[in-house]
């Protein structure tokens, strides 16, 4: 009986120190917020000052993730809002507001007054109302150091006619989050999912609400049937017939003190109303066993809408966790989802044909199956990919993606010297693999610009432009090719992390002019006549070589000797450093 008294007072005295713990966390968590607070109300004091509409054309906008593209519902515009880019040492947020006009292919910058605090991670969604209404939901601020994290929820519209923000003031909406989705439904915006995240702790969700872009009101779905489990930065996608589909995503959930496990999501789920016409709707989910070629599992995809009823989804990342590292490996495809069919296929580049071409396949024509059931049986014989590295002026790497026809059809080509020629014409160049690119689709053209990719410790974050029609898928087209100069990466410093926080987290477009600028002068005074090409080149692939060995272990397959592959894997380092300077 005494045994038992104090194992229950033991058991006791453990929650009480449990929730102990909690309330202290709690506490430390809520002082982060505050702190954040003021900051962004700082932030928002200076965004105050501005009380005009001033519309200038400018050169692209600096490289960034995390933001969203969206394409005007009535002009042949982009809008592009947001957006982080993090250079090894300073996280820099923004709230800038970008307009990329399609046929002249230009940017222009709208500084519009009272803006949105500065953000990443958060949703968008455009609606035709009024001339064009861009929605905005939720995100997060992240401090200079990257350590402490403010989830917004707060909701937003930017009357594209007017052009003016306006902040809309209703209660009952989603808790603060980012990584969240967002679509405009009939005359509703519905968001799934999301995390939060503070310093010392994280929760995933899975809730549902609905904003009704009549009434003003929030309301929280409570769809009958088991729906997907909690994650975050999933595909969601609408059917005209005004059902929602989800797909993937990531979450994680802490196995053991500091031990956390990453779940990538790959089931699909189905969530509509049930009983048309009734005063309340009802929703529910059901689940989805889609056919066809599915996603290879991964995170940081990004999504759109595409043309004839297909979803889409490009890139992201499958993080493969070594002993004490974590490799990533990141796509740059394409997967479209057909809501009407409920399958799956990947979207292959067909290259462009030349009349010849045309002519002799035009037999064919008729006993090709549907396009996506042509697209599946492509799919494993895949491209030949060409890689090529430029180094940026900072000593950073960037990659440049080729793809070259399958061998199927080099074969078919060789036939004749004209089909050799057609054979140079069918090279493609692709974007290279990204993760939380920003997608946007206008006239059946998908628009991917920016985004991140790793090599090694270093992150480079990307501010290109390419397009690809989707109706004929031949080509990708670039629209503005990526600057390594634009590249920055900075070690650690821990004396530095608090030096100009309030201008680090603003966005400092002027510092990282200056420190282009600086980093070109460093560069020029480091060329010493005695340091000999064969001596540079050892330094560089010191730095690269893991690199090298996995892209041609790659190129060269699973079976090929490991002695071979180092010496394929330093050729190629030479060739291309010796290309780049």
């Amino acid at each position: 009986m005494g045994k038992k008294g104090k194992r229950e007072k033991k058991g006791k005295g453990a929650e009480k120190t449990a929730a102990k713990m909690e309330r202290k966390v709690s506490r430390r968590a809520k002082k982060e917020e505050e702190d954040l607070e003021a900051l962004i109300a700082e932030f928002q004091s200076l965004d105050a000052k501005k009380t005009q509409v001033i519309e200038t054309s400018c050169p692209p906008p600096s490289p960034r993730l995390n933001g969203s593209l969206s394409a005007h519902p009535e002009k042949d515009e982009l809008i592009l809002f947001g957006g982080e880019y993090f250079n090894g040492q300073k996280t820099y947020l923004y709230n800038e507001l970008y307009v990329y006009n399609i046929r002249k292919n230009s940017w222009s910058k709208v500084e519009i007054p009272n803006p949105p605090p500065r953000r990443c991670a958060h949703q968008a969604a455009v609606v035709p109302t009024a001339g064009g209404q861009l929605w905005v939901f939720g995100g997060e601020f992240a401090s200079p150091n990257g350590e402490q994290f403010y989830h917004y929820k707060d909701l937003w519209v930017l009357h594209l006619a007017t052009k003016t923000w306006e902040q809309i003031k209703a209660s009952g909406g989603p808790s603060g989050r980012s990584g969240h989705r967002m679509v405009a439904c009939k005359r509703q915006l519905v968001i799934f999912g999301g995390f939060h995240e503070s310093a010392r702790d994280y929760i995933y969700y899975n809730d549902v609400y609905a904003f009704n872009l009549d009434s003003f009101t929030w309301s929280k779905l409570a769809p009958s049937g088991i729906g997907p489990a909690p994650r975050s930065g999933c595909q969601m996608a609408t059917s005209p017939e005004g059902s929602i589909i989800i797909y993937g995503g990531y979450s994680k959930q802490r196995i053991k003190k500091d031990v956390d496990k990453g779940t990538l999501h790959t089931d699909m789920f189905l969530l509509k109303t049930e009983g048309a016409g009734k005063e309340e709707e009802k929703w529910a989910w059901s689940r989805l066993n889609p056919s066809g070629v599915k996603p290879t599992p991964r995170s940081g995809f990004s999504v759109a809408i595409g043309p004839n009823n297909r979803s889409l989804l490009f890139g992201g990342v499958h993080d493969e966790e070594e002993e004490e590292s974590i490799e990533g490996d990141f796509f740059n495809d394409i997967y479209f989802y057909d809501i009407g069919k409920n399958r799956w296929f990947p979207g292959q580049l067909k290259g462009p044909k030349s009349e010849k071409r045309k002519r002799r396949r035009g037999r064919q024509a008729e006993a090709e199956g549907a396009e996506d059931e042509e697209m599946e049986k492509q799919h494993p014989q895949g491209p030949v990919e060409i890689v090529k590295e430029v180094v940026a002026e900072d000593g950073t790497v960037m990659t440049i993606k080729q793809v070259i026809s399958g061998p199927a059809e080099e074969k078919e080509r060789s036939e004749s010297e004209e089909e050799g020629e057609d054979r140079a014409l069918g090279q493609q160049v692709e974007p290279c693999p990204r993760s939380n690119a920003m997608l946007a689709v206008k006239h059946g053209v998908l628009y991917v610009y920016g985004g991140m990719f790793e090599v090694g410790d270093r992150q480079f974050t990307l501010s290109d432009l390419y397009s690809i029609d989707l109706h004929k898928m031949e080509e990708w087209k670039v629209l503005v090719e990526m600057d390594p100069k634009a590249q920055e990466w900075l070690e650690e410093s821990e004396s530095d992390e608090e030096d100009d926080a309030v201008e680090g987290a603003e966005g400092g477009e002027e510092e990282e002019e200056s420190s282009e600028e600086e980093s070109e002068d460093e560069e020029g005074e480091e060329q010493h006549p005695s340091v000999q090409p064969d001596e540079k080149h050892a330094d560089y692939l010191a730095r690269t070589e893991q690199y090298w060995i996995k892209l041609a272990r790659s190129n060269m397959g699973p079976d090929a000797k490991e002695k071979k592959v180092v010496k394929v894997a330093h050729a190629m380092a030479k060739t291309f450093y010796e290309d780049s300077v």
